[in-house]
């Protein structure tokens, strides 16, 4: 009695549960289901805006779509093309691989999975698929061309690993040339030609295969690192600094990568600072922050080279002739064909006003960089000056300095003004030899400490000579007195009388 009143219970137990379970199961779908009408509303509505290209707003219209049918095969069909279409392949294949699932003979389905697999680089699974086509289709012309094209990439693949293992670079890079050409999402075989560029010194080439590897493989820090590391060698320590830290959000406690982005950060601070300073024209701290440059990346010829060529800048605008000339010559060994450091050491030169040696590094910096302004201004100003100085130079008359203050040119007037005034001199031919020296050196003095004929003159043209000025004011040449004034014409003797502090 007592066995079957809880048989009973156990009974009427069990009906309740299954009672709930229909319930609460209705209960759901009227929550998360989606009618039949909705779901051809979503699905029409993702039609519509695929074929209009908004591609966002029509994915999420499928995705709608196969939350409210999970079993309709061509719903992820559908979906899996408007991946495709937005160039995620690797998001694609899942929807691929369930309407497959779901319906094993559409066919359609697995040759636009086998089709993304061969190009995956994945020729075992895609030859499956093509065998699948052509086995349920007959004769399908697509699907046989791309299994030959499996069969093909099958054997370039073991031919390029034999390749790279004997240390034929370039003969590993002409196959995989093909390789990719098949199979343009296989991240092994980007890596790997990259490697090959890495060894044949063509850093740059590599970067163009290494960049889509971040995208093909999830988590690909080893990429990232790569990338940075190729960057930083060749100078370029802001992108460096970039890859290193994609790779540092995808794990901040990856142990290379923080140890790298450390010494980036590091470089790349003191080359920004140093470039501010320049730019404020801190010369002397520019050229103190470059030497640190050196000492901390040694190895890393880029930034030596770099260093050089900045510290030859720095000296030229301090006006440190003599030792911007030394600087620069080693900058000019370590790289010849930089024409900023050319340009720079010929800037050197004309303040050493060593004219003929000036014409020939901004000659070189053009032949290099023919269509910059900067060289040709600055060729056309050394020409000039070459020119002037063989006829008269009125910084080497005074005997000073290129960036000599109106002082040091005063004093340097003076003391040669008293050495050459002809009532120093007896005969004729030593007066008149001295009033050519001394109508010289007035004339440079005059010219000297006039800042507008001062400019002139360091541009390349002599504001006292006829021959280039328009209308043919002023005098010059050794020939007359600046403003057409002789102390030594018709009229008697003129005399001088110097005055010191």
């Amino acid at each position: 009695m007592k066995s079957t009143r809880a048989r009973a219970g156990l009974g009427g137990v069990l009906s309740s549960v299954s009672l709930l379970c229909v319930l609460l199961d209705l209960q759901v779908d009227g929550v998360l289901g989606a009618t039949h009408v909705e779901i051809e509303h979503h699905l029409e509505m993702g039609r519509k805006l695929l074929a209009a290209g908004q591609l966002a707003e029509a994915l999420s219209h499928y995705h709608s779509a196969v939350e409210g049918d999970s079993k309709n095969y061509l719903t992820y069909y559908k979906r899996a093309a408007v991946f495709l279409a937005m160039g995620k392949s690797k998001s694609a294949l899942p929807d691929l691989s369930r309407a497959i699932q779901l319906k094993p003979d559409f066919l359609a389905a697995r040759l636009q999975r086998g089709n993304i697999l061969l190009k995956q680089g994945n020729t075992h699974e895609a030859k499956e698929d093509f065998d699948a086509v052509l086995r349920g289709s007959g004769e399908h012309g697509e699907a046989h061309e791309q299994l030959l094209k499996a069969d093909e990439l099958e054997m370039l693949q073991e031919e390029v690993r034999s390749t790279h293992l004997q240390g034929d670079y370039m003969g590993a890079v002409s196959v995989l040339d093909r390789v990719i050409e098949i199979s343009p999402w296989d991240p092994e075989a980007r890596e790997l030609r990259a490697d090959c560029y890495i060894r044949l010194g063509e850093p740059r080439r590599a970067i163009q295969d290494l960049i889509p590897t971040t995208r093909l493989r999830n988590d690909n820090r080893a990429a990232f690192l790569q990338l940075s590391r190729l960057y930083y060698g060749l100078g370029d320590h802001q992108e460096a600094l970039s890859q290193v830290r994609e790779c540092l959000k995808l794990d901040q406690d990856d142990k290379e990568c923080l140890s790298h982005y450390k010494q980036v950060k590091k470089l790349s601070k003191m080359l920004d600072s140093a470039e501010e300073l320049v730019s404020e024209h801190r010369y002397q701290e520019a050229m103190e922050k470059y030497e640190l440059v050196t000492r901390t990346e040694p190895h890393v010829p880029f930034y030596t080279d770099k260093a050089k060529e900045r510290i030859c800048h720095c000296l030229v605008k301090n006006q440190r002739a003599h030792e911007a000339v030394d600087v620069c010559s080693e900058a000019h060994q370590r790289d010849p064909r930089n024409v900023n450091v050319l340009r720079d050491r010929a800037e050197a030169f004309i303040q050493n006003q060593d004219y003929e040696k000036a014409v020939e590094d901004y000659q070189e910096a053009k032949e290099l960089d023919g269509e910059n302004q900067e060289i040709r201004e600055g060729l056309e100003r050394a020409q000039k000056l070459l020119k002037l100085s063989r006829k008269r130079d009125y910084y080497k008359i005074l005997g000073v300095n290129r960036n000599a203050n109106k002082q040091e040119i005063i004093k340097a007037y003076r003391k040669l003004a008293q050495q050459w005034h002809p009532d120093n001199f007896q005969t004729e031919e030593e007066k008149k030899e001295a009033e050519k020296r001394f109508i010289d050196i007035a004339s440079a003095k005059e010219v000297l400490t006039d800042p507008e004929m001062r400019q002139k003159f360091d541009a390349g043209e002599d504001p006292l000579d006829p021959e280039s000025q328009q209308g043919g004011g002023g005098g010059g040449g050794g020939q007359g007195w600046p403003f057409h004034f002789n102390p030594f014409g018709s009229g008697g003797s003129f005399h001088f009388k110097f005055h010191y502090n």
